[in-house]
């Protein structure tokens, strides 16, 4: 199980960049994780030998020259991790846009021998780099026969420009990549928002409007409204229907009536009626107040999504993305064209930038053209999941259209809080009765199970639950095995016909000793399923659980401040101890995020050399500007070399060179309110685990009765690379190393690498997923029911 690269990899040390000369230049709006993008593709390109230059101002730097454009060194991107915006900035360019600017603009890189350019900004900036591709030799020819610019010789030399584009935006508008760099920092800039007003308006009975950015695209709008469970959402992509106003109302004045205290309707910028006329925040607050009377608050976020500091699953993307675009660069050659790196479910993969940019574009024309469906389809299986989600979880039918199944379904927490549970219960209970279901929840897992904490659970039951952290329903780390009776009696009793279980490796555990108790008990042959939630991430079968983002970000927080205290005090290395048991996925992940130095995980063996390079490693860091160090260590990582130990050691071996401090950030990890995508993956996991529970109980209803005793009746759902995928529970066993509840591959080992690049050591970095030029695909609408998330 600790071997991370069993396959035969194709490794990048033949990619060498030496005399080759890459620019890297921010365009348009400006996104948060852009500087860690910027900082991966400056230490990657260095790395592998290559110059690398930062262009200043965007596209007008490279027009203007001179000090706009200069060469940096691997301690010019220190400290840019955690800053928002971008710090070598960018400009909106009409000159780049004329012939004679983009002439002077290739004069300035040829005097370099610049022939590679990254560029990160939108589409409109990607599509203005593709342009000047086209043009390079013509222009550099141009130059030649003016004379005095350029010879022959640099014609030939430089004949050919490569670029390779990362998609900065906030809004997720461009076509090709689930998401863009800077979406997910947006989000928690919002629903951060979305709970600071959801405490003030429990106090008074208001209605509040928020107007959220997306001028041409409603991803941002959508995904809040659903991360918050939002009465009412207006996107550009999904006009409401002639008469929205009267639904509204109604809805509204419906909710007040169930004693919700709170109304939240969101409105993108760009929200449009089914006639094209915009709906603006001000219009929407207009008419509650007229229709109902209900007192109603208008808040814009406007430019506040843009700022603060880049979420950990920004600065990891980007940094994925960095790395790749520098690996793009170097195997490009003159046919290949330009690509974009992009985000497919849980890849980096490389995707022709016109294919990208027309298929964006042709989102547009369908909305103008009042196609809403095909807009909806053409933004992607990620888009497209979210709206159906939410449709789905926003209005309930009345009771007299609901189908009746008579089934029963019972809902439980197993295993250690983590955030983003009860956003997943919530989905799983509304889906279910919208199925026609009777929902049941359990209270405190398997233990509460067994003792008849057992009761129905309503649509309104568990309404304003997606923002709460921890576990409502409580969970406890109990297995089923010592309380098979009783849970059979419980399950008979209740008439439960499936179970669904939200947990970690607990629960995974629990649906093993279920499956296995089916000779001796009949009540457990019913449809099992299991949606992973964990801030360890050590569930087989799944690259993400519920749980982990949101300890993934306090981890990144924590390390930021630590960083910040440190700059104060010069020459002082910090060691940080994360959860995780024995799954090093929080140490790795925090510290590729953090910018840390090292990392310490199980899954990797390391003995007293190793600790002793990183020790002389910190001492040489120490004499360039950048004097401080991070050090993260995972808490099962090695019985001998505790936390206690490698502090004592650092503190010994460093002395006169720098000091040490060293935090254990404890069950902070597991606190807090859930991260968007926590809320976010939790509500889609559990929406389509409680539809595949409903497909097995039509599947398996005899003569009166469900009856299941099959291997692909008790699955988990997780995501597995760029899908989500049920798996029989007992086919994952060969996956399991059960001794140290870990799975025994591990896709995040391959990042492991990248860590230790962007922290100056020498390593060997696997490429074999990575290279190839796929092709935008036009996903079908049965494709976007199996779809990413």
């Amino acid at each position: 199980p600790r071997s991370a690269m069993d396959h035969q990899p194709k490794f990048f040390e033949n990619l060498s960049g030496t005399g080759k000369a890459i620019g890297v230049l921010t365009s348009g709006g400006d996104a948060q994780g852009m500087n860690a993008a910027v900082r991966a593709v400056v230490r990657m390109g260095i790395y592998v030998k290559a110059k690398v230059y930062f262009v200043y101002e965007g596209y007008q730097g490279m027009v203007d020259g001179g000090d706009n454009i200069v060469e940096v060194s691997w301690e010019s991107v220190s400290s840019i991790l955690q800053v928002g915006g971008t710090v070598i900035g960018s400009a909106r360019c009409k000159s780049f846009r004329t012939r004679e600017g983009r002439l002077q603009a290739a004069y300035n890189l040829v005097q370099r021998g610049i022939t590679n350019l990254c560029v990160i900004g939108g589409d409109g900036s990607l599509t203005g780099a593709n342009l000047f591709r086209e043009e390079w030799s013509g222009l550099l020819e141009e130059l030649a026969q003016k004379g005095k610019f350029i010879d022959e010789e640099a014609v030939k030399k430089y004949a050919y420009l490569n670029i390779v584009g990362m998609v900065g935006s906030i809004d997720n508008d461009f076509c090709g990549t689930d998401m863009t760099i800077g979406t997910d920092s947006a989000l928690h800039r919002i629903i951060e928002v979305v709970d600071a007003i959801m405490t003030t308006a429990q106090s008074h009975q208001r209605t509040f409007v928020l107007e959220v950015m997306g001028r041409h695209c409603g991803y941002l709008a959508l995904v809040s409204a659903l991360a918050c469970g939002a009465d009412w959402v207006f996107i550009p992509e999904y006009p409401p229907e002639e008469g929205w106003e009267d639904s509204m109302c109604v809805k509204l004045s419906e909710n007040r009536a169930r004693k919700k205290r709170l109304n939240i309707i969101i409105v993108a910028e760009g929200a449009i009626d089914c006639h094209n006329k915009p709906i603006t925040s001000e219009k929407v607050k207009d008419l509650v107040v007229q229709r109902l009377g209900f007192d109603t608050r208008v808040t814009i976020l406007g430019h506040v999504q843009r700022g603060g500091t880049p979420s950990a699953f920004d600065r990891i993307l980007a940094s994925r993305m960095g790395v790749e675009a520098v690996l793009a660069l170097l195997e490009a050659t003159p046919a290949t064209p330009a690509c974009v790196v992009s985000l497919s479910g849980n890849q980096a993969v490389r995707l022709p930038l016109m294919e990208c940019v027309q298929m964006t574009q042709e989102v547009q024309k369908a909305m103008d053209e009042g196609r809403f469906v095909e807009a909806v389809r053409l933004r992607g299986r990620s888009f497209e999941n979210n709206l159906n989600t939410y449709k789905l979880l926003s209005h309930k039918k009345p009771d007299a259209e609901l189908p009746k199944t008579n089934f029963n379904v019972a809902v439980l927490n197993v295993g250690a809080p983590a955030a983003g549970m009860n956003a997943a219960v919530r989905a799983a209970v509304r889906v279910g009765i919208t199925e026609g279901h009777k929902m049941f929840a359990v209270i405190d897992g398997f233990e509460g199970f067994a003792r008849g904490k057992i009761k129905e659970i309503s649509w309104g039951d568990v309404g304003g639950w997606t923002g709460q952290g921890g576990s409502i329903l409580g969970t406890k780390r109990t297995l089923p095995a010592k309380y098979l009776e009783k849970i059979a009696d419980q399950m008979r009793t209740n008439n439960i016909n499936a179970l669904m279980v939200i947990g970690g490796f607990e629960a995974y555990l629990g649906l093993l000793e279920l499956s296995a108790a089916r000779e001796k008990y009949d009540e457990f042959c019913v449809p099992m399923v299991m949606v992973p939630a964990t801030v360890s991430n050590n569930v087989p079968g799944s690259d993400f659980s519920i749980g982990a983002d949101t300890a993934l970000n306090t981890i990144t927080d924590t390390c930021d401040r630590i960083k910040q205290s440190a700059s104060g005090t010069k020459r002082r290395v910090f060691i940080i101890e994360t959860m995780g048991g024995y799954c090093g996925y929080l140490a790795n992940m925090g510290a590729l995020a953090a910018g840390a130095d090292a990392a310490y995980i199980f899954e990797e063996q390391f003995d007293i050399r190793e600790l002793q390079a990183n020790v002389e490693h910190l001492t040489e860091k120490m004499k360039t500007s950048i004097q401080r160090g991070l050090v993260l260590r995972n808490e099962n990582c090695n019985e001998n070399y505790t936390t206690d130990f490698i502090y004592q050691l650092y503190s010994e071996e460093g002395k006169g060179v720098f000091d040490c401090r060293k935090n254990v950030l404890g069950h902070m990890q597991q606190g807090g309110a859930p991260s968007p995508f926590d809320r976010n993956f939790g509500t889609k996991i559990s929406a389509k685990a409680m539809q595949w529970i409903s497909k097995k109980l039509k599947e398996t209803y005899r003569k009166g009765k469900v009856f299941a005793n099959t291997d692909d009746s008790v699955c988990l759902l997780g995501m597995r690379r760029r899908n989500l995928v049920f798996q029989p529970v007992a086919e994952l066993k060969t996956e399991t190393d059960f001794v140290h509840r870990i799975p025994k591959e591990q896709w995040w080992l391959k990042l492991r690498p990248l860590m230790k690049i962007l922290a100056k050591y020498k390593t060997s970095y696997d490429v074999s997923d990575s290279g190839q030029l796929e092709h935008v695909a036009m996903h079908s609408p049965k494709e976007a029911e199996t779809g990413a998330i």
